[in-house]
């Protein structure tokens, strides 16, 4: 179980990530709809989670180096204070700072979009808590065959990217069919809320461990 649970954390927070209109799906739906395709819907899917996996992954090798450099209890402690104070900037300020991508934008635009806004949003700092375990484990990284921790860090991020490229796609099409965008002035829970606040959990989770 103790080696199982980082991989299903990844996992739900990659699903988690699909859910938040902020991550990705409402942005391919406004383009598919602006351009009257379902193809433009599906095929922004592929750049939204590429930037989204270099976000993610720039977090997952740091650890994986960081953990060349400091010991465990350290890099928790950090962790969690990094973790507690973007949460607190997100809450205070975050909004001030949209990236913003217009209608017109190509493959690359939307690769550095969903780049920036998964780092705004602190999405890798989310995953730290799974991280952690996996891109220190030794025994982790040997399984897979390599001789150190980036192996695991790099097939972390790619059951995370699956996971929320799974969840984003769904949700964008039946969006997109379906459902349509006014539905998120009725019933949409707000999402920012629960991702601040799962942020700063997180943070002083590490902290006290």
């Amino acid at each position: 179980m103790s080696e199982t649970w980082p991989w299903v954390a990844l996992a739900g927070l990659g699903m988690y990530h699909g859910l938040n209109p902020a991550m990705g799906w409402l942005f391919a739906v406004a383009l598919g709809l602006h351009r009257r395709s379902r193809a433009v819907v599906l095929q922004s899917l592929v750049p939204i989670a590429l930037g989204h996996a270099l976000s993610i992954a720039i977090v997952a090798t740091s650890i994986a180096a960081v953990g060349l450099l400091f010991d465990l209890t350290a890099i928790r402690a950090l962790a969690g204070l990094v973790l507690v104070l973007w949460a607190l900037y997100h809450l205070l300020y975050a909004s001030r700072h949209r990236a913003r991508v217009g209608m017109q934008t190509g493959f690359a635009g939307l690769v550095l979009w969903s780049f920036l806004l998964a780092g705004a949003h602190g999405a890798g700092l989310m995953l730290v808590p799974a991280l952690i375990p996996l891109c220190l484990s030794a025994n982790a990284a040997s399984a897979l065959g390599g001789s150190g921790s980036l192996p695991i860090a790099l097939a972390a991020v790619g059951v995370h990217t699956a996971a929320m490229l799974a969840v984003t796609g769904a949700i964008a099409i039946v969006v997109y069919e379906w459902v349509g965008v006014a539905f998120l002035r009725r019933g949409w829970i707000n999402l920012d809320l629960l991702w601040t606040a799962a942020l700063l959990t997180t943070g002083f989770i590490l902290l006290i461990l």
